[in-house]
């Protein structure tokens, strides 16, 4: 199916100007895309950053997505709590959840050198932001009628990815990989404790993409080509899959 075709299908199904969606980490790179492509379905799309102003910056030439004006950093509770209370005087309501926000990862730790302390910092990020994000917006989601999270993940974090799985980088970039595999982990235990409800949950891997300068010359693909994916997992239809890992609109092992 067309990558479009996979975005019409999806704006009949939850689109609309009432419709509302908050992202994570979304001042720059596949974040902010999403937010873009996110907005042209028709949704009301809200971004955050660390730093309120950059992403007021971001937000400011994208019609359709705004940002909320609190620094968002989600390994702090008290951030979190204030973003919630901005969200509600903003917009009232929350559709769609998007936890993007991840740490940068270091390419050449291992298992047996890593600093545990720099990766017990990356794992607050990955996996316990997006976890401090989703338990202290679930109430809001409830309240939605086609509530949806997608977790943004990565094939680094699977046995099933071909160039960057869990067992083919001879143990390197050892933090990223298991943060990743424990969200993938997080999303498929949410969504069996969410199975009836309506709120569905997945995660996606945008691929390898182009969020630095000089990356596409190493093989990364732009922003534009990752962020439908996300896109799609976002506005699913109330009969969509759930707790699965997905790149590019197709089931991905992990």
């Amino acid at each position: 199916m067309p990558q479009n075709e996979h975005l019409t299908t999806s704006r009949a199904t939850v689109s609309g100007t009432a419709t509302t969606a908050l992202i994570t980490g979304a001042a720059r790179g596949i974040g902010l895309e999403v937010a873009r492509q996110l907005a042209l379905t028709g949704v009301r799309v809200l971004i955050t950053a660390r730093d309120s102003r950059q992403a007021a910056e971001a937000a400011s030439p994208i019609e359709g997505v705004e940002p909320l004006p609190v620094d968002l950093d989600v390994t702090d509770p008290a951030a979190v709590e204030a973003a919630v209370e901005a969200l509600i005087a903003r917009a009232g309501r929350l559709d769609i959840l998007i936890n993007n926000a991840a740490a940068s990862p270091d390419r050449t730790d291992t298992a047996t050198g890593a600093d545990l302390g720099a990766a017990a910092d990356v794992l607050q990020v990955n996996l316990f932001g997006a976890w401090r994000m989703t338990q202290a917006l679930l109430p809001l989601l409830r309240a939605s009628d086609h509530p949806r999270i997608v977790n943004v993940g990565s094939g680094a974090g699977s046995h099933a990815d071909e160039r960057f799985g869990l067992s083919l980088m001879g143990g390197s970039a050892a933090t990223h990989a298991v943060s990743k595999a424990a969200l993938n982990a997080f999303t498929a235990v949410l969504a069996a404790e969410l199975a009836d409800t309506p709120v569905i949950v997945n995660v996606v891997c945008p691929g390898v993409t182009a969020t630095a300068p000089g990356a596409e010359h190493l093989g990364a693909r732009p922003v534009e080509a990752s962020a439908p994916g996300v896109v799609w997992a976002a506005t699913l239809p109330d009969d969509g899959p759930r707790g699965g890992f997905f790149r590019d609109f197709h089931p991905l092992g992990w």
